[in-house]
């Protein structure tokens, strides 16, 4: 299997290579498979048996699930370096996601067997394997308690927020969303309706918080996003301020 440079960086950053030794690495990279996807195709689909973890090296990844009224409902968005599947490492589960690429994707793949005899060899690989479960689960159980006690604008701010964190890229006006990201999408991530979203992104740009184009949003002020996001009183003149204070 070769890897570019950047790939192997890549897959070195991961979490669940995290204190690995040079050589338990290499084993571990060694026994992986690569698995190439087209845009739109999905790794697995939600209620699949979780039979394989995966790492990704290239592309973009949108994890979701389906309500009980079949509604989608987007979780978030991997980027490079970031672990899923991982639950495979358990005996008889599904995987409680669907992992759907965005553009091309790449990602190493170990099947659960082959997990199995890694974890052995290395036990750092189980334990970081838990921690990365157990961190799946917080972020869960965050978007349930978003999206049962915040208002709507909160919401959608926060979810703005997360994907500037997991996916921005600074312009010279801010930080755009390097994703081709729908009213629909956001709506999706934030139990809402499109029409809400849309009324939502264009107050935000006339206050020159935003930037909203087809399928892209630009942030000006993330100041004035963070505001919204934490529920703090309204403040006039926010404009186009400093984003050094906002992580992304």
């Amino acid at each position: 299997m070769q890897l570019t440079l950047t790939e192997k960086t890549y897959a070195r950053s991961a979490a669940i290579f995290s204190g690995l030794s040079d050589a338990e690495f290499d084993r571990a990279l060694n026994a992986a498979s690569c698995k190439p996807l087209a845009a739109d195709a999905f790794f697995f689909m939600e209620e699949d048996p979780a039979d394989a973890a995966f790492v990704l090296i290239e592309g973009k990844v949108k994890l979701a699930q389906v309500t009980v009224h079949g509604q989608q409902v987007i979780l978030g968005y991997l980027t490079p370096g970031r672990v899923y599947g991982i639950i495979a490492v358990l005996k008889r589960m599904t995987y409680p996601v669907s992992a759907q690429a965005v553009g091309k994707c790449r990602a190493l793949v170990w099947d659960r067997n082959t997990l199995n005899q890694l974890m052995e060899a290395s036990p750092r690989i189980a334990l970081n394997a838990m921690r990365i479960m157990a961190g799946q689960i917080r972020e869960f159980q965050n978007r349930v308690r978003e999206l049962s006690t915040q208002q709507v604008e909160q919401r959608i701010a926060r979810a703005v927020l997360r994907l500037a964190r997991q996916s921005g890229r600074r312009i010279d006006v801010g930080v755009v969303i390097d994703l081709p990201l729908s009213r629909q999408d956001l709506a999706e991530m934030t139990g809402t309706t499109m029409y809400t979203v849309s009324r939502v992104l264009k107050e935000w740009a006339k206050r020159g918080i935003v930037e909203s184009r087809r399928q892209q949003v630009t942030i000006l002020a993330p100041h004035g996003l963070v505001v919204i996001a934490e529920g703090i009183p309204s403040v006039e003149g926010l404009g186009k301020v400093d984003d050094d204070i906002c992580d992304i």
